[in-house]
């Protein structure tokens, strides 16, 4: 199953290409994970850009991006790396020029408009100076903004902290005043032993991940549970005062419910056999004038 991103160009002869249309202008190469970066000169980084993007076979006709990466303790501390795509080949590059706080970087809007806006960026960011940028000024930062908050020296904090005030009626800059100090954070697992008993270790019986003292101290033992109720002795004085007595006397009982007569015999009286109802009534049968009554059990008299 293929991948849904798109798929580039493969990296074959691009270094060779460019080395030979570059010259001494590159200073070294790498591939890495499967990308190819070049560092070149910073002084001809102009002439480097017009032949990436002219020369038969590199042929790198947008600039994607310009990014920066600080170093402080190199002599350049500050790296620029610009992101170069080829639309015919299908292909990315990237190069590198190296420069420090005064030293400026030629600018690249004579090729690439846009380099405009994102050299505005990286002088915004980190400081760095731009060489024939017509308009180089803060891009995302405020105007009165002081330092470059990419810079590794930069604190945290920063320097000012900004915020409207109702009574002059206008954004006014302040001191830094922090609500708390920084906490420190320790990032050691608590496996590898933690200088402090974790919430939950003072329950456990065995050792605790830290042979510390206060892990080692033990809990103190819960409390032994309540003895159950035992009933007391006959004749032992009830702790019920005498008014309570009074009022339970006083109060009336409900009576329980009597309990139904058992049926030990099935007479018409129990059963209710042979009522006469609406519902369950026996029909008379027709009189026969003809029959005469009798007392006997079938013998006339």
């Amino acid at each position: 199953m293929r991948a849904p991103a798109h798929t580039y160009a493969p990296n074959d002869g691009v270094i060779e290409t460019a080395k030979r249309a570059l010259g001494q202008r590159v200073l070294s190469s790498r591939e890495a994970v499967s990308e190819v970066s070049f560092t070149v000169d910073r002084q001809s980084l102009v002439e480097t850009m017009t032949l990436l993007r002219d020369t038969p076979g590199l042929e790198y006709q947008q600039l994607m991006e310009i990014a920066g990466v600080d170093y402080p303790d190199r002599p350049d501390r500050f790296e620029l790396v610009y992101c170069l795509l080829s639309l015919t080949r299908n292909h990315r590059i990237r190069v590198h020029v190296q420069t420090d706080e005064v030293k400026p970087v030629p600018s690249v809007t004579c090729l690439w408009p846009v380099a405009g806006w994102l050299e505005r960026e990286v002088y915004d960011m980190f400081g760095v100076l731009f060489d024939g940028n017509p308009d180089l000024r803060r891009i995302l930062t405020d105007y009165g903004f002081v330092g470059h908050p990419f810079r590794k020296d930069f604190p945290l904090t920063g320097y000012v902290e900004m915020r409207y005030s109702e009574e002059a009626k206008r954004v006014v800059y302040e001191p830094v005043q922090l609500a708390q100090d920084f906490r420190s954070f320790d990032f050691m697992s608590p496996w590898e032993g933690a200088e402090y008993v974790l919430p939950g270790d003072e329950k456990s019986t065995g050792p605790g991940p830290a042979e510390t003292p206060q892990a080692k101290a033990a809990p103190p033992p819960p409390p032994p549970p309540a003895a159950p109720a035992v009933p007391e002795a006959k004749g032992a004085p009830t702790p019920v005062s005498a008014d309570e007595l009074q009022n339970a006397d006083a109060t009336p009982k409900r009576s329980s419910p009597r309990a139904k007569t058992t049926k030990t015999v099935d007479s018409t009286a129990q059963t209710g056999a042979g009522e006469a109802s609406p519902g369950n009534r026996r029909k008379s049968k027709p009189k026969d004038p003809d029959v005469v009554p009798t007392k006997g059990k079938g013998q006339n008299q």
